[in-house]
């Protein structure tokens, strides 16, 4: 991938190199255009949440034929607040650089006539240094008392979530409302979970990940390349429509 060239750029020119249109694109993948379109522009303001992006991603990647990591490790450098620097803008931070360089050495100059001329006109008398008056022994500062933390209630019966993909799938797993975490499984590689509350997950490939709720095989959730965010709690499944950002 050409450093010189945003995330959007990259995945649009890769899009037309293949002759491919954004709307079979969007059929093919089952993300939506207007969201396809988004990041290709580099709008990420027009997005759901990074968590959904990221698997729109994995599929467009996977797609296209490309490295779904990547692409997303590209996704993390952009969240990152890392910019893109393209040669005109090289160009410009080079040509500040020597301007700032000669500022320095002009600021410098005159600094040292303006001390040389006090020192040998004004002679101004120096000022006696007083020392810090040092803490009297024994005296201690009173440690900040801690606030306990809430523990965390939990309630329910414990249920089990185990995953096996079958193809390369992205997700992102939240049990009992702790931080989510993110892992990319390969084919046969699989995971297994344990909760008492909540169990939340976002396929980035559907069709690409076999479940398994308390010990009970599921059907297949999705095509392949389908992103789906599905909610496991002791009542059950609920499957959510990944494309909505969800609310702050």
């Amino acid at each position: 991938m050409d450093e010189m060239e945003t995330l959007g750029e990259y995945l649009k020119k890769e899009r037309e190199l293949k002759n491919v249109s954004l709307g079979k694109v969007a059929k093919d993948t089952r993300v939506r255009e207007h969201l396809l379109r988004a990041i290709e522009e580099d709008q990420y303001d027009l997005l759901p949440a990074p968590t959904y992006v990221r698997g729109f991603l994995f599929s467009y990647a996977k797609y296209l034929g490309l490295d779904p990591n990547d692409v997303l490790l590209r996704y993390k450098r952009v969240l990152q607040g890392e910019p893109v620097i393209r040669p005109e803008a090289q160009s410009g931070k080079k040509i500040s650089r020597n301007i700032k360089k000669y500022l320095w050495m002009i600021g410098g100059a005159i600094g040292v006539c303006f001390i040389a001329f006090y020192l040998v006109l004004l002679r101004p008398s120096e000022s006696p240094i007083q020392s810090i008056p040092k803490k009297p022994v024994g005296e201690e500062t009173s440690p900040v008392p801690k606030i306990a933390e809430a523990p965390v209630v939990q309630e329910g019966k414990p249920f089990t979530l185990q995953l096996k993909a079958v193809e390369e799938t992205w997700v992102s797993i939240r049990v009992n409302g702790q931080p989510e975490k993110e892992i990319t499984l390969k084919p046969g590689e699989g995971a297994s979970y344990k909760a008492l509350n909540r169990i939340q997950l976002i396929a980035g490939n559907a069709g690409g990940v076999d479940l398994v709720f308390n010990e009970k095989p599921l059907k297949k959730l999705g095509k392949s390349g389908e992103v789906v965010t599905l909610i496991f709690t002791p009542q059950g499944m609920e499957m959510k429509h990944s494309e909505k950002p969800r609310t702050p």
